[in-house]
């Protein structure tokens, strides 16, 4: 499974690819897929001195994964009907679960710092759970400033806060409790048990790894 990664990085790829063509607004899928890119990014890079567990890498291509579906069609939008009568909401809750998905980065950062010694295992969930709300609150004041400088139907479309005062408020809950559900699978599957020295450090990276050069 060392390749496991490169799995989920194709796939993610090819989901980009195809979620890139005709979206429902250009303007609001390049400022949607921002934060994709530069996690993407970041991850990849990351990879050459510290490979996270497989559990790590398939919770965070959640989140990449409903972000980049959400930017295509914009999150108000986004086909989930069926979801939507199955659980007898009012509104399409697709952008509730891309928040719940948010949570879920709760998990590597706590792997993270248990594998890397920087914190102990309690300390590391209270930080990861923390740094989720963090980035949650200033990703939802980001919300705010664009749809104040751009306004109109994009801004509109950007919040996707379909007429709910509380959506800021409610999508940093679901924040929160996808980081709670991602901390009780880390507590569950102990992901820093089993993991050699080589994986912290001096690893190959994704691209040494796809590229076929042994992890």
């Amino acid at each position: 499974m060392k390749k496991y990664p490169c799995f989920l990085l194709a796939v993610f790829l090819l989901l980009f690819l195809v979620m890139g063509i005709s979206p429902a607004s250009r303007s609001v899928w390049v400022a949607e897929v921002i934060p994709v890119v530069l996690a993407a990014a970041v991850l990849t890079i990351w990879s050459r001195t510290f490979r996270f567990s497989n559990w790590s890498y398939t919770l965070m291509f959640f989140w990449l994964a409903c972000h980049t579906v959400g930017a295509h069609y914009t999150f108000a939008e986004v086909p989930f009907e069926w979801f939507r009568e199955l659980v007898g909401a009012h509104r399409n809750p697709f952008d509730r679960i891309a928040h719940f998905t948010v949570g879920f980065y709760a998990f590597p950062v706590a792997e993270y710092l248990v594998r890397k010694q920087y914190a102990g295992k309690i300390l590391a969930g209270i930080f990861g759970l923390f740094f989720v709300m963090a980035v949650a609150a200033a990703y939802e004041i980001i919300e705010w400033q664009y749809a104040v400088i751009v306004g109109g139907n994009d801004a509109n479309d950007f919040l996707g806060s379909q007429g709910d005062v509380w959506d800021a408020q409610k999508d940093m809950f679901c924040d929160t409790c996808g980081a709670i559900a991602s901390l009780a699978l880390f507590y569950l599957v102990r992901p820093w048990k089993g993991r050699g020295k080589e994986e912290d450090g001096g690893a190959p990276g994704l691209m040494d790894m796809c590229g076929g050069r042994d992890a």
